[in-house]
């Protein structure tokens, strides 16, 4: 089971480290967006954006007093960026299909 959530773990120390990196994907569903006027792809480019924004506020202390180690956050936050993206990528490819 951990050889399957290493590349998601991995995946999500890079976001920590260099928050504007969540502008790829934020980027990528805009693209998505644009080609297929689909507003799954524009709600998902949207909550990418702002979990760049939320994340550059964490790693610059304002959102954050100091202690932020344990994020607890990213619990609900991963699963909400996962799953939104998976809806977004199934839309633009049914769209496609179409």
């Amino acid at each position: 089971m951990e050889i399957l959530l290493l590349p998601l773990s991995a995946i999500g120390h890079l976001f920590i480290i260099a928050p504007f990196a969540a502008l790829i994907p934020a980027g990528i569903f805009s693209w998505l967006y644009i080609k297929s006027s689909k507003w799954s792809c524009l709600a998902t480019a949207l909550l990418w954006f702002i979990y760049t924004l939320y994340e550059f506020g964490m790693y610059t202390r304002i959102l954050c007093s100091g202690e932020c180690n344990i994020r607890i956050d990213l619990l609900l936050i991963y699963p909400l960026l996962l799953l939104t993206s998976l809806w977004a990528i199934v839309s633009f490819i049914r769209h496609i299909i179409k």
